[in-house]
């Protein structure tokens, strides 16, 4: 009987021996429970000095011996986070943590939290941990110290009595049960994103932090430092004073450097930072961010593109100092890193900058159309409210006009008119608007139909000049005011219609009169043009004419010289002959009387004549012939005789 209990006891023995060896995988530990012992002290569910309960020693990879009898050895494996993910460490054992704090200090001896005893040792806090176990992590966590959150799972052994419950209810823990989504547990990353229309936008993470101190009174953002860099730039003495540009630059160099991007939460809590918003945005890149102190909200990145300037309205900053001047009594302009509207606007380019801390008002600086018609511009779309003016001339007559203003904003003036409107759209709906549609109403109602379009070009320039004074009120330029088009009332286009048929009747006539005119021209050109041989042939005779006229001319004036000569020579002679005749019938006469000398001179005369004074052939007879001769003879005798005679004193010679 004592060889049988011996041999049970043996048994028991080894069966004991055998229960007590633990063999933990290379990727394991073994959880040890002490079964009894003294009772733990304080809240903390771990044991250090060999109370009951879970011990804070570990039992590591490999074949371990743990008495059965005294303890209890669970085995649970090694903390892995996921490539792309990140694990979220919660501490069950510590100091509390401040009151108002939500996480806990962190030290750097705490490493990734694998060596329990420097974290108790070194202060380590209850709660969850500032810093994340990066993408890759393998470490051997005490899973009662330490619930570690990875997005497949939770590690470790919850302590709080509702998280207890819920894991013996589900069989696990998840995410779910700590608040958090799928997505916190990932690697944050800041990239471009595509839009549905192709289009790549680029995006910024903005940073709320849900631990720290609270921000100063009157701030909306927390920046390192805040904004005690701008100021000393401004006061700094001597040199060039600093530019608008410099301090716009050292607004947007963010210092995130400073705290690894919010990364190492612990250190960016030491140099200042403040709960709430964050002034210093993220920019492209993968971050390790704990999602129970921060939140990451991606945002499109300020872009400006060519022939626009960027209007900022600050909302952090340094208190407003208005340098608009005292004239200008819309608002105030401030320099950069004041609250207000910066007077330098930001010009084409990319800007990381916080649109939860400033506004940007994009503002067009290229020449801008604006229509008043049913056609909307596509490369501004600011004239999408705009429609056709409507009015009434003198006579009552309702038009619709289509008309086309041109509007410049120069770059510089931009912060100016961003403070009187507002906005662009409202510079056009609400300025603009008012004035070209009243301008009109009130020109066209003051004249009679027809002589507003006889007179549009003058009803234009002076709408030009109308609203370029309006638009100069508000530091804006005016390129072109345009009459597009004039919808006339059906009456009047007939009117009007009938007036320019009968315009261009008459121009129609005149125009086929001029056609008759040109025609006549032509054919009398064409028949000078066929003439030309005739008329120089004609022009040579006419040369040739003149010259024998001439050379005529000259023989005549030739001749009449001669003659004149020959003819003075027997002018003397015939004188002369003639005063010796004349003597010679003077002394005839007195010698045988007037009728004789006449006689006898008349026969002398016919007897040197060679004309027959007698015919050859006489016949005579009796009869009335031989009578003629007779007397002829008879009376010829009588005047010898008569002239033989010498008259008496008393009778006439």
């Amino acid at each position: 009987m004592q060889d049988l209990l011996i041999a049970i006891a043996a048994f028991a023995v080894v069966v004991i021996l055998l229960l007590s060896i633990y063999s933990i995988g290379p990727t394991q530990i073994g959880m040890v429970r002490k079964r009894f012992g003294a009772k733990l002290p304080g809240d903390n569910p771990l044991a250090f000095h060999g109370e009951a309960g879970y011990q804070a020693e570990m039992l590591m990879p490999g074949l371990r011996f743990k008495l059965c009898l005294v303890y209890a050895v669970t085995k649970h494996p090694w903390v892995q986070v996921p490539a792309g993910q990140i694990g979220v460490v919660i501490a069950q054992v510590g100091q509390s943590c401040p009151i108002g704090a939500k996480s806990a200090v962190y030290k750097p001896e705490f490493g990734n939290f694998s060596d329990l005893q420097v974290f108790v040792e070194q202060g380590g806090q209850k709660g969850v941990q500032r810093p994340v176990l990066p993408p890759g992590t393998l470490a051997p966590i005490h899973p009662v110290a330490f619930l570690v959150i990875t997005k497949p799972e939770v590690f470790g052994v919850p302590v709080a009595s509702d998280l207890s419950t819920l894991a013996h209810s589900k069989g696990r823990l998840t995410y779910t049960a700590f608040g958090l989504e799928e997505k916190q547990l990932e690697v944050t990353r800041i990239s471009p994103r595509p839009t549905e229309g192709g289009k790549v936008v680029d995006m910024i993470g903005i940073i709320t932090a849900l631990d720290g101190q609270p921000l100063p009174a009157g701030d909306i953002a927390s920046r390192l430092g805040g904004f005690a860099d701008v100021e000393s730039l401004e006061t700094a003495s001597g040199g060039e004073p600093t530019t608008d540009a410099r301090l716009i630059e050292t607004i947007l160099g963010n210092q995130n450097d400073r705290h690894s991007a919010y990364q190492d939460f612990q250190k960016f809590l030491d140099l200042g930072g403040r709960i709430g918003l964050q002034h210093d945005p993220l920019l492209y890149g993968a971050y390790n961010l704990n999602p129970f102190l921060l939140r990451v909200e991606e945002v499109p990145m300020l872009v400006v593109e060519q022939g626009q300037v960027a209007v900022m309205k600050a909302y952090a900053g340094l208190p407003t100092q208005d340098t608009s001047g005292v004239e200008f009594k819309f608002g105030s302009l401030v320099r950069p890193g004041h609250r207000g509207i910066w007077q330098e606007p930001l010009r084409t380019g990319k800007y990381p900058i916080n649109p939860r801390c400033y506004q940007a008002v994009i503002v067009p600086t290229f020449i801008i159309t604006l229509n008043w018609a049913d056609v909307v511009s596509q490369a501004h779309n600011l004239d999408a409210q705009l429609k056709q003016i409507e009015a009434k001339s003198s006579e009552g007559f309702a038009f619709a006009i289509d008309l086309q203003v041109q509007i410049h904003i120069p770059d510089t003036q931009a912060p100016y008119v961003i403070s009187m409107v507002g906005s662009v759209p409202n510079l056009v709906n609400e300025v603009l608007q008012a004035a070209v549609g009243n301008h009109f109403r009130n020109k066209l109602q003051s004249m009679p139909a027809v002589r507003f379009i006889a007179s549009r070009e003058v009803v234009q320039q002076g709408a030009f000049e109308y609203v370029k004074e309006e638009l100069a009120k508000y530091r804006v330029e005016t390129r072109g005011v345009y009459i597009q088009a004039v919808v006339l009332p059906q009456q009047l286009v007939e009117v009007l219609t009938q007036r320019e048929i009968a315009n261009q009747e008459v121009e129609t006539y005149k125009m086929q009169k001029s056609a008759q005119d040109q025609r006549t021209e032509t054919e009398k050109a064409k028949g000078t043009a066929d003439m030309q041989a005739d008329l120089a042939k004609s022009q040579v005779g006419v040369d040739i004419q003149n010259n024998r006229t001439a050379a005529r001319k000259m023989e005549a004036q030739g001749e009449a010289a001669f003659i004149e000569q020959t003819g003075a020579a027997q002018g003397a002679q015939v004188r002369s002959v003639g005063l010796a005749r004349a003597e010679a019938y003077a002394r005839q006469v007195a010698a045988l009387g007037a009728s004789a000398t006449a006689l006898v001179n008349a026969v002398e005369a016919l007897s040197k004549s060679s004309v027959p004074f007698v015919p050859n052939t006489l016949v005579m007879g009796g009869g009335e012939g031989s009578s003629t001769l007779t007397g002829l003879m008879a009376l010829l005798m009588r005047q010898v005789d008569a002239g033989l005679k010498k008259p008496s004193a008393g009778q006439d010679s």
